[in-house]
């Protein structure tokens, strides 16, 4: 069990923004995680999501603002291992070691009781697979080991970046039911999503970005109760519906041949409408917002998906670099002299034998 403060576990960042050249990556966020609770940390990619974390973790260094973790930067805890455990999306396992030594070198590094590896596997669901080599794992095998390595210092706050990629939707249970669990002992958890539909079952709280800018923040519950319901009417005389229900102040919007969408109103509002009009229905039901539809509504209101990197380790190949002559610009990447293929091809996933 977490035995850490309120104040200890709580992640605060204030005007956070960060510029790569003429690149604003991240815009001004401001957003407060609570211990005891899931937040979401969701946005379209470019969104900023990833460049966030990183300053998060001090691996970024922020143009201004600040993002801090019990009232402190990462880099001025002492003990960072046991206070904060991460899981970003780019994994840096060795193919050729087994799942328990890669745990064991952290351990050591880190100076963690061995004991705590049993625990950590046996945890993520690793123990029958402790012995065998990284390269030989799954996606969402490695998703775990990486889960199991942010464990290893029973640190009270989690932050996780995409990790769901490569589990199966079995696997994606397990991982909605372990991060409640983690959450009730008290830690702190954000984790940046795409998942919308599982994020809607799994988190508390919601913070959505775009284009690295804030969106909305605050309780899933509160967001998705302010979201104004709908109305779906399906009729054969869709054109007298729709005279009859603007003629009462509503706003329609036809979809279908016989079906017509009334917006912000409920069924105690529009039945009477149709009924004293005597407007024969098929089918009237409503239909609330779910995160999904929040989510794009809030995203796509910027002017849509951004299409520029949060980071330059978002974008390959880099940019080539200015010559300054005005003559064409060599190759970029450069080839090797040796003639081998270029780009190389990608490294075996299952490493060496």
């Amino acid at each position: 069990m977490v035995t850490a403060g309120p104040a200890e576990g709580t992640i605060e960042v204030h005007g956070l923004t960060k510029t790569f050249g003429p690149v604003t990556a991240v815009r001004g966020l401001d957003f407060t995680v609570e211990p005891g609770r899931i937040t979401g940390f969701l946005g379209p990619n470019g969104a900023g999501k990833t460049t966030t974390l990183r300053m998060l973790l001090g691996l970024v260094a922020p143009t201004s603002g600040t993002a801090t973790i019990g009232g402190r930067n990462y880099r001025e805890i002492a003990d960072p291992t046991r206070s904060v455990g991460a899981v970003l999306e780019a994994t840096s396992f060795h193919p050729s070691r087994r799942a328990r030594n890669h745990l064991k070198m952290v351990a050591m590094a880190a100076g963690i009781d061995g004991s705590r590896i049993d625990v950590v596997l046996d945890m993520v669901g690793l123990t029958a697979d402790a012995k065998r080599k990284v390269g030989g794992y799954s996606l969402g095998m490695r998703q775990r080991l990486e889960l199991a390595t942010a464990l290893l210092g029973d640190p009270a706050v989690l932050i996780l970046d995409e990790p769901s990629n490569g589990l199966d939707p079995q696997g994606i249970a397990w991982l909605r039911e372990f991060l409640r669990h983690l959450a009730g002992e008290g830690r702190t958890v954000l984790v940046s999503s795409h998942l919308l539909a599982e994020m809607s079952q799994t988190v508390d709280d919601v913070v959505i970005v775009s284009q690295g800018q804030l969106r909305a923040q605050g309780p899933l519950s509160s967001l998705v109760g302010q979201a104004q319901s709908s109305m779906r009417v399906r009729s054969p005389e869709t054109d007298r519906l729709v005279a009859v229900v603007r003629a009462a102040g509503f706003s329609p919007r036809q979809v279908a041949q016989d079906v017509v969408i009334v917006d912000a109103v409920g069924p105690e509002q529009l039945g009477p409408v149709l009924a004293t009009n005597q407007v024969v229905v098929y089918e009237l039901a409503q239909e609330s917002q779910n995160l999904e539809s929040i989510f794009l509504e809030l995203t796509t209101s910027l002017g849509g998906m951004p299409s520029v990197p949060t980071s330059p380790a978002d974008s390959w190949p880099p940019n080539p670099p200015a010559t300054g002559t005005g003559q064409a610009e060599p190759a970029w990447p450069p080839p090797p002299s040796s003639g081998a293929a270029w780009p190389p091809p990608p490294a075996s996933p299952g490493g060496p034998a």
